[in-house]
């Protein structure tokens, strides 16, 4: 019988720091997120090591569960056919990608937000913004609300990284056939990987009201797993 033992090098050592840094968010709560958090650059809250802390916290329990059930469900057998440094490599760089991805999302984002608003507005939420979601409220204005959003909220997970592997996995094994939540039937991997994407960039798009989804970060990290693998192949080092 298969044990913890058996899982890959790197994809043990990032089930156990992922579980290391939820038990620490559980023992210190929101002070820890806005420290660990990625938060848009000219954010106060943003910290140069956010770039690489978020890939590690989640926001929930279910978060966390998901996201490390399918690294070690698609990052196992990418790694055993990579190798632990080369996996790496390309885990990192697809979670830097998503993160690059999403803040370019976000300068756009936030330059359309204050192109809406007058300049005393923008200073209001950069002055007092964050307070006023510390205390679980936010700006009646509808853009000044989205706009503080934008600055003051950070994204977690290890979900922009983990696209980057579906999609090597789903290149590797275009034809695996996969069991997906509440769909009855099976999908193969080549498939449901352009089935995630376009989800993603629906839902991106939409900006459905309560949807709290860094689905850009998701973008960014297919994309950034593409051009890796990409690189890889005019390099000579091919995709096995």
């Amino acid at each position: 019988m298969r044990g913890f033992g058996d899982i890959p090098l790197v994809v043990k050592n990032l089930l156990i720091i992922n579980a290391i840094f939820f038990a620490i968010k559980l023992g210190f709560g929101n002070p820890i997120d806005s420290l660990l958090a990625l938060h848009y650059w000219d954010s106060p809250f943003f910290q140069p090591h956010q770039i690489i802390t978020h890939m590690f916290m989640h926001g929930g329990f279910l978060h966390l569960v998901f996201n490390m059930f399918g690294l070690w469900m698609f990052g196992s057998a990418v790694e055993k056919v990579w190798g632990p440094k080369r996996f790496l490599q390309f885990f990192v760089f697809s979670g830097l990608g998503a993160a690059l991805f999403h803040f370019i999302i976000i300068y756009f984002r936030i330059a359309n937000l204050e192109s809406q608003l007058e300049l005393e507005q923008i200073q209001l939420v950069i002055a007092e913004g964050a307070d006023a979601l510390a205390s679980n409220q936010n700006f009646i204005n509808e853009q000044m609300a989205q706009l503080n959003l934008l600055y003051n909220i950070g994204i977690v997970g290890a979900s922009g990284a983990l696209f980057g592997v579906l999609l090597a996995f789903a290149m590797m094994f275009p034809d695996t056939e996969l069991y997906i939540m509440f769909i009855p039937i099976p999908i193969k991997a080549k498939y449901a990987v352009i089935g995630f994407g376009a989800y993603e960039l629906f839902s991106g798009t939409a900006r459905i009201e309560g949807d709290n989804i860094a689905h850009f970060a998701h973008l960014g990290g297919l994309l950034f797993g593409f051009l890796m693998i990409t690189y890889w192949k005019k390099t000579g080092k091919g995709l096995y």
